[in-house]
């Protein structure tokens, strides 16, 4: 297994390399670049700069530069979590996304532990009491919760606690703890602005693992083994946690690292909704602008939160499941 381990982090750093040169070259399609883009904006409102001024500050941030130096003034400076310098926010891109990077992991984090926590025993339950009522009504809250995006639940919460419960429900803590020193009163207040957005980001995919969870379940219960382990007189209880659980949950832990990029993705309207400090509305500002060092890291961070999702999703598959061995 640490074989396997060691092998899989050392595959991960070629692997960063070739995404991070495709992350630039997309992040550098549209024409123009930061300067252009702010060029257009000033001229809409009847402002805006000369060729010269526009072709000179281009020269100072090396944006005239070729593409593959480019790159590599960009790249060079990932030892010293230097990822450049952001022009939109006129700071170092490492000090624009270290605070909503942090505030992401939390959130999705918290998003999948959410999903395991209500997906998996509603699944054990539906898929152990096959077309009865409470497998009936859970599957149709299931296709609820796949049909529902989550900016759209994200609105329809802000409209419950604004307007039917009256409390303040946007960003991360209420108008009056925000700037004062931390005590009790506002780590409650922080914990009651965390838990929504945890629930709206997880809530979807918790209704797609919960159907993955029955009907792998209900296969593996109509397997061989299992009839023979009834058979032998082993408790139901035994039988299922023991036997049949540990082989049903092996597609669901799979697809939930697949799940990291739907939740940093969905974060991006939710983030807006709910005025969030994620990285969803940083880097959509990003691409709006055509910031091309933020755009691209916050790219390349999401991409290797995906990678970093599957290594461990793979770990957790050898000691869930038996039958899979690591040479």
């Amino acid at each position: 297994m640490l074989t396997y381990i060691v092998r899989r982090v050392l595959i991960l750093i070629p692997t960063i390399v070739v995404i991070s040169i495709v992350t630039f070259i997309i992040i550098q399609l549209p024409p123009g670049d930061f300067f252009t883009t702010l060029q257009a904006e000033m001229a809409e409102t009847g402002g805006g700069q000369g060729r010269e001024t526009i072709r000179h500050l281009q020269q100072v941030y090396g944006l005239d530069q070729p593409l593959w130096r480019q790159y590599l003034t960009w790249v060079s400076g990932f030892p010293r979590l230097d990822f450049g310098y952001s022009l939109g926010w006129n700071a170092p891109v490492w000090d624009v996304v270290q605070a909503s990077l942090a505030y992401t992991l939390l959130l999705g984090l918290l998003s999948l532990v959410f999903m395991v926590a209500v997906s998996l025993p509603i699944g054990i339950y539906s898929a152990t009491h096959q077309y009865s009522t409470g497998d009936v009504i859970l599957s149709a809250l299931g296709f609820i919760g796949l049909s529902i995006p989550g900016f759209l639940l994200a609105l329809v919460w802000m409209f419950i606690g604004i307007v039917v419960l009256g409390i303040n429900v946007g960003g991360t803590a209420s108008m009056e703890f925000r700037s004062a020193p931390m005590s009790l009163a506002k780590a409650l207040d922080y914990l009651n602005h965390l838990w929504p957005p945890v629930v709206i980001l997880g809530l979807a995919s918790t209704a797609q693992l919960f159907r993955i969870m029955r009907s792998n379940l209900l296969d593996v219960l109509g397997q061989q083994h299992i009839k023979t382990a009834r058979a032998k007189g082993m408790k139901e209880k035994k039988v299922i946690n023991k036997y049949a659980v540990r082989i049903a949950i092996n597609p669901m832990i799979s697809v939930m690292a697949l799940e990291v990029p739907k939740v940093i993705n969905a974060s991006i309207l939710v983030g807006i909704v709910m005025m969030l400090p994620t990285l969803g509305p940083v880097f959509l500002r990003a691409l709006q602008t055509q910031d091309v060092y933020l755009a691209g890291t916050v790219l390349l961070l999401t991409t290797i939160m995906l990678m970093v999702a599957n290594l461990i999703a793979d770990i957790a598959l050898a000691f869930v499941d038996p039958r899979i061995v690591y040479n």
